[in-house]
């Protein structure tokens, strides 16, 4: 029985890989916050020659129109275009309703641009700041994320998440064959590029605590192996080489440490893996399946997927006393847990009368609340501020990348311009 379900989740794995084609993705809001919040990126001067090859006011607009907090006020329905906070009017914004303002000034610097900007609040009457952000000459895009963090963290305060990246798995044919990717973007879906091709399915991105490495599933070897890969230099180690299951890597929250699913000894259990010194230490012990590791934000323990119930839910394992507590009772099915950065919130792929979603519990309370509507939602990645997290669904029978707030107020897809993609994992900080 146990081989037979095994055999089973390697076919769903590899067959929910064929996924379509190589494309930027696309940002379409379904829903916002119902009182989202007015404001006014001024366009943003500049004193260079020539045209600057980005909008830089527009990117921070689109980022904040994202969040599904605010309502940007368009151009076209500004009454004037203030350049620095010295210059706005009050009275012709509160016309607008507008509540904030921001204006921003561009200028060039010997290796790339310097913005500084202005966080106006128009019913108080006051600025709120003035900043500064700068960055090289192919980093516009980086420049206006993190002037929208700014603002986003000033008026809300909670830090902004636009400056994070994201990577996630696109496969297309060439030359008649199926051809896999891992790929990497801005969490807007903008500057795609790839970190690595392969013939074989790759599956499981998933970021070390600092960005700067990934670790993902490959079958390039003829069989599920587990590497780790340096996102600068492209050097990567294959860490796993057993027969069997090799999944489901991830990194403990102090990057020296890999929870994984190893079926070495016969029997999918969670092993963690110590970078340093190459030891495998196994976790669990238990004839059911146990899978889909991840970690606390403490460090202290893991939780994981178990079909030792009867059916998959969700479990807490203590490191110290390897002590196993059931979380997860409502609902038929639950799995693939992630838990929200502060340690209060397990998200999950949830089913309950057949249709699969991502909720969200309480870990203390226990209370499940369900976030999104559609009948294949899977694979939930927590920004790193707790406020959004992306999952992969489908839309007109394609795979696209989703992403909601965890309180569900705000939706929004971004399918690709053509074919598929799925498997998307939010980076952390890169501070």
């Amino acid at each position: 029985m146990i081989k037979n379900l095994l055999k089973t989740v390697f076919l769903v794995a590899v067959a929910s890989l064929s996924i379509g084609a190589h494309a930027q993705l696309v940002v379409e809001i379904k829903t916002g916050n119902e009182n989202p919040t007015p404001i006014a990126i001024s366009p943003f001067s500049w004193s260079g020659s020539g045209v600057l090859p980005e909008d830089v006011a527009g990117i921070v607009s689109a980022d904040l129109r994202r969040s599904g907090l605010f309502a940007p006020v368009p151009q076209e329905d500004m009454l004037s275009f203030p350049k620095s906070a010295e210059e706005v009017n009050f009275r012709d914004w509160r016309v607008l309703g507008t509540e904030y303002v921001v204006t921003g000034r561009i200028e060039p610097q010997a290796t790339g641009y310097l913005l500084t900007f202005d966080l106006v609040n128009i019913f108080g009457q006051h600025k709120m700041f003035t900043k500064q952000v700068s960055g090289g000459s192919r980093q516009l895009r980086d420049i206006a994320h993190r002037a929208a963090d700014e603002i986003f963290q000033a008026i809300t305060g909670i830090r902004g998440a636009f400056a994070t990246e994201m990577i996630y798995v696109q496969e297309e044919k060439r030359g008649g064959r199926p051809s896999y990717a891992l790929m990497r973007s801005d969490i807007d879906g903008a500057r795609p590029k790839q970190i690595r091709r392969f013939s074989q399915p790759v599956m499981s991105p998933s970021w070390s605590p600092n960005g700067q490495e990934v670790a993902y599933v490959s079958f390039e070897t003829g069989r599920p192996a587990i590497f780790r890969e340096n996102l600068k230099t492209g050097a990567r180690q294959q860490l796993t080489n057993f027969k069997g299951l090799n999944s489901s890597p991830t990194w403990s929250p102090d990057g020296t440490k890999m929870a994984m699913v190893l079926s070495k000894d016969g029997n999918p259990e969670i092993y963690v893996l110590d970078l340093r010194s190459g030891k495998f230490t196994r976790l669990t012990r238990h004839f059911a399946i146990d899978t889909e590791p991840n970690w606390m934000p403490d460090g202290k323990s893991l939780v994981f997927t178990s079909d030792r119930g009867g059916k998959p839910q969700i479990y807490q394992l203590t490191l110290a006393t390897g002590q196993v507590d059931r979380l997860t009772f409502d609902g038929d099915y639950n799995a693939r847990p992630r838990v929200s950065p502060d340690g209060k919130t397990l998200v999950m792929v949830h089913r309950s009368r057949g249709v699969f979603t991502i909720a969200t519990m309480d870990i203390k309370t226990g209370r499940m609340r369900v976030l999104t509507e559609t009948r294949l939602d899977e694979s939930p990645s927590i920004a790193p501020n707790g406020a959004m997290l992306m999952y992969a669904t489908k839309q007109g029978g394609k795979g696209i990348l989703a992403a909601v707030s965890l309180d569900a107020g705000v939706k929004y897809n971004l399918p690709s311009q053509r074919g598929s993609v799925r498997e998307p994992a939010w980076s952390p900080y890169f501070d």
